[in-house]
């Protein structure tokens, strides 16, 4: 068995087909709602505006879903999930798991903690977000601790 290829520097994992879904049912929404809100004579103008606010807020959330990603770059990581971004050093990386049943990449860290990493998730392209994972692991065990260690003389 070979070991996985890494990707060349600076690489993004995305949800790319869960975006697309996300932002086209979103635009779909903004745009259904506000022809109606136009097309139903009944309506105050007050009660437009709010048909168009709800629509552009449902947007909102949507687009808001789509953000996550994973940016690797040579000197780390950049984890952008809903509301946070993280920077990691490739040395706070420990490992980086996906286990059968889990809806998104989780992050062992140094410090003890776990990061969840929204960026790969299974939800709808599980093979991609394996090989996507396959892909940040191999990184992160080529230029993580292990890999400092190995680089370091012993003294």
């Amino acid at each position: 068995m070979t070991a996985p290829e890494h990707p060349a520097l600076p690489v993004t994992f995305r949800p790319t087909r869960t975006r697309v879904v996300l932002l086209s049912v979103g635009t779909a929404m903004f745009v259904v709602l506000t022809v109606v809100s136009l097309m139903l004579e009944t309506l105050t103008p007050g009660e437009r505006v709010s048909f168009i606010f709800t629509a552009a807020v449902f947007f909102g959330v949507l687009a808001l879903l789509s953000r996550p990603k994973v940016i690797a770059d040579e000197d780390g990581v950049t984890v952008v999930n809903l509301t946070s971004r993280r920077r990691l050093a490739w040395p706070e990386i420990l490992h980086v798991n996906l286990r059968p049943g889990d809806a998104w990449v989780f992050l062992d860290l140094s410090d003890g903690t776990s990061l969840p990493a929204l960026g790969i998730q299974p939800g709808i392209g599980k093979a991609q977000a394996i090989r996507d994972a396959r892909a940040l692991r191999a990184l992160a065990d080529a230029r993580g601790p292990a890999a400092t260690e190995r680089s370091t003389p012993e003294g």
